[in-house]
């Protein structure tokens, strides 16, 4: 296995990235549902304002995270394309 690894190259290396941040950001996707369930259930059914808002900035920061991930993830797919339509031509 390490031998396969040694012999990516750069494009192959990318879209192993690529894998992994998809699978960070379908993680990501798990984490908000489960952020707006317990902010809901804080706010709602606990009353507690406060501790909801503290859930609440916890959410945002994962909402920033997965906007971030797709948007790398879009840029080393474009830029894999780009060197694949290089090799090609």
């Amino acid at each position: 296995m390490a031998e396969a690894e040694e012999t990516k190259g750069p494009v192959d290396k990318a879209r192993d990235l690529i894998s992994q941040l998809k699978e960070m950001e379908h993680y990501s996707r798990s984490n908000i549902e489960k952020l707006t369930a317990m902010c809901l259930q804080l706010e709602d059914e606990l009353k507690m304002k406060k501790a909801s808002d503290v859930v609440a900035k916890l959410l945002n920061a994962q909402h920033a995270f997965e906007d971030q991930a797709k948007a790398v993830v879009e840029a080393l797919e474009a830029e894999c394309e780009r060197l694949d339509k290089k090799k090609a031509g």
